[in-house]
């Protein structure tokens, strides 16, 4: 963590899986709060759970800046978004690959995220699916025209190639595992930070 932050960084995204609502199980609050003080990057806290409303509260802390949860596992998803906004840190709502953008509707305008997939979520390593630039460029389309302030944050597959696509098609945000944690940490960072600048 420390090696990635030195880098460059920006944020530390957090991947918190329950075995329910995807196939694997990764860490809850007490491993994510124990990063607390130990870095400076602010914590994108991204909930791959059922009932997320059950566990929002868990996660804030005062590095915690995002909080996704997916429209999927929210029964009410205004509601979900507005709780997390409530405790004074910005809601996510991502989307997987089966999931149409056309589901954001009614949320955009109360989300200050919008994350998607672009792998089937649950495992790292994963490529990147194609169609999914479509969908980042649908969303661009939607929040320029509704003039939003709406960050699209990507995650799957992100490469040396995938990259360019995904921020060409309108994101912003790139979450970034095996393309950064295999290899040599910080030169991989620095080798994305390069790509963003050019």
């Amino acid at each position: 963590m420390k090696q990635i932050e030195n880098a460059g960084a920006h944020l530390i995204h957090v991947d918190v899986m329950d075995g329910h609502f995807v196939p694997n199980i990764s860490y809850g609050a007490t491993v994510m709060k124990s990063l607390c003080g130990r870095t400076q990057m602010p914590f994108d806290v991204h909930l791959m759970i059922e009932n997320p409303d059950q566990y929002i509260g868990d996660f804030v802390t005062e590095q915690t800046e995002y909080i996704t949860v997916h429209q999927e596992a929210c029964r009410h998803i205004n509601r979900t978004v507005q709780h997390i906004r409530s405790m004074d840190v910005k809601p996510g709502v991502a989307i997987n690959p089966g999931t149409p953008v056309s589901a954001l509707e009614y949320v955009l305008e109360d989300a200050d995220l919008i994350l998607i997939m672009s792998v089937n979520p649950g495992f790292g390593g994963q490529k990147y699916i194609p169609e999914c630039t479509e969908k980042i460029q649908e969303l661009k389309e939607i929040i320029d025209k509704e003039e939003l302030d709406v960050d699209i944050q990507v995650d799957g597959g992100i490469n040396d190639s995938t990259l360019e696509t995904v921020m060409d098609a309108g994101a912003n945000l790139l979450v970034a595992g095996s393309y950064v944690f295999n290899g040599d940490l910080a030169s991989n960072v620095q080798r994305i930070q390069e790509k963003i600048e050019n």
